[in-house]
């Protein structure tokens, strides 16, 4: 499978609100190959998320995958709607494939419920905790134009990946 070129910031794609992807379209040969890809490109990087409009096709497709402890399973949402946000906040460490080289801190709830289709286009409702609720908050902000440094509060954690390495990481940081 080919692995697809990232959108880098800057890229106006990585800013405009994503087309709703029509059911009729999701189990064609095409929208599965896509799918497929997607995933592929998303492990090849590696990442633990990746949204369509990162490889430059503005439509309501996110890709997520985490192996590890605090790991979640592969899922594939389509046309996402988080319904539900837990009160709670936590702050988590936040990189992103569009944006290379830098990681923030970023608060975020620490629950969500999410409504969206399957690679199948089965309706699925999931509620997420931990890292994969922040994974699922980070890729639903790309289907609205927004990136991590966007949600970020404090600016003095935006830091580079040699720094971030040598005087913040005490765990590996998986790049959503």
């Amino acid at each position: 499978m080919p692995k697809l070129p990232i959108a880098k910031l800057g890229n106006p794609i990585l800013r405009q609100v994503a087309a709703k992807v029509d059911p009729r379209d999701i189990r064609t040969y095409d929208m599965q190959q896509f799918i497929d890809n997607l995933i592929e490109t998303m492990l090849d990087e590696p990442g633990i998320g990746l949204a369509a409009p990162q490889v430059s096709r503005s439509i309501q497709l996110v890709v997520m995958g985490c192996d590890g402890e605090d790991g979640f399973p592969r899922t594939v949402l389509i046309n996402p709607k988080i319904v539900f946000y837990g009160p709670q906040q936590v702050e988590n460490w936040e990189g992103c494939l569009s944006v290379d080289g830098l990681r923030g801190k970023v608060t975020r709830p620490s629950v969500v419920r999410v409504q969206a289709l399957d690679r199948h286009g089965k309706s699925l409702d999931i509620e997420a905790t931990g890292l994969y609720a922040v994974c699922i908050q980070h890729e639903v902000d790309h289907l609205i134009g927004k990136v991590f440094l966007d949600r970020m509060t404090d600016m003095s954690t935006l830091t580079q990946l040699p720094e971030f390495s040598k005087y913040w990481q005490h765990d590996p940081v998986p790049v959503i």
